[in-house]
């Protein structure tokens, strides 16, 4: 009897997944920031600030285990990318779901001259001529998350991404706020973030 109950304990720890860990940084500084326009699928470049603010968080995640980066395809995520991997060559994937929210007829404008707040509705759930829903934008990043909880299971990976990109992925892990506008969600430039599956 006491055979039967080690070998099911063996099974279950068999069966346990490992625990994932995500580390989730946006790129550096850019013009277009400082200016507070926006910038969605505009392959703008990070600016002095934001090399400066790359090294910093290169320098802070030297000594975290890093199995693997993905990163938006956007210059400003590559270029962030680039500079946090110097002396690791950490394997690198490009990955279109974690490109910054599509701004469509919004690109280029300044905050204040136009519905930002509604814009970063979940509960208006606005539709556009040719800037992307939230809930569509939303589900591209879960469905982003998803596979990367399938595919990278046990593995430590950092994620280099957007403003835009940062809320999705913080409401996947901690649920969706009863909050009109979810703009406030959104990292800094440059910041990190750690969650767990």
């Amino acid at each position: 009897m006491e055979i039967l109950i080690i070998a099911e304990d063996i099974k279950i720890m068999c069966n346990r997944r490992r625990e994932m860990e995500i580390l989730l940084t946006r790129h550096g500084q850019t013009e277009w920031n400082l200016l507070k326009r926006v910038q969605g699928k505009a392959d703008t470049e990070l600016n002095e600030e934001g090399i400066k603010q790359a090294e910093k968080t290169r320098d802070y995640l030297k000594n975290e285990k890093i199995d693997l980066i993905l990163c938006s395809p956007l210059k400003r995520a590559k270029q962030t990318t680039e500079i946090i991997n110097q002396g690791r060559n950490i394997k690198v994937m490009i990955d279109e779901r974690i490109s910054e929210r599509d701004f469509g007829e919004f690109e280029g404008m300044f905050k204040k001259d136009f519905n930002y707040n509604a814009f970063w509705s979940y509960k208006q759930n606005l539709k556009y001529d040719e800037a992307e829903n939230i809930t569509e934008f939303f589900r591209r990043v879960y469905d982003f998350l998803d596979s990367v909880k399938k595919e990278y299971d046990g593995k430590r990976v950092l994620i280099v991404a957007h403003a835009g990109v940062s809320i999705p992925v913080k409401c996947y892990f901690e649920g969706i706020p009863n909050q009109e506008c979810l703009s406030s969600l959104h990292l800094e430039n440059c910041e990190v973030v750690k969650y767990s599956y």
